[in-house]
């Protein structure tokens, strides 16, 4: 995890179901933190400061052009 980043934070896991096959597709290393921690207590999600997207460092700017593809272009695959 040393060369991973964090490029984005959810509160809940489903807010990056959709997410996470484009990622899977698209050949990106990530990982979420705290995913198991929130699934077991979802309460504790802004204690912890929610669900971290991490990826490597090599991978920032396509993981980027990704999220940005969610919100600008008219798909119906939106990040809540």
């Amino acid at each position: 995890m040393i060369n991973f980043v964090t490029v984005a934070t959810f509160t809940y896991p489903f807010e990056y179901a959709i997410l996470r096959i484009i990622l899977d597709q698209n050949g990106i290393n990530y990982i979420f933190e705290n995913e198991m921690m929130l699934s077991v207590f979802p309460f504790y999600s802004n204690a912890l400061g929610g669900i971290s997207l991490k990826v490597h460092k090599n991978d920032v700017a396509r993981t980027q052009q990704i999220l940005e593809d969610f919100d600008t272009k008219q798909s119906h695959l939106r990040i809540v």
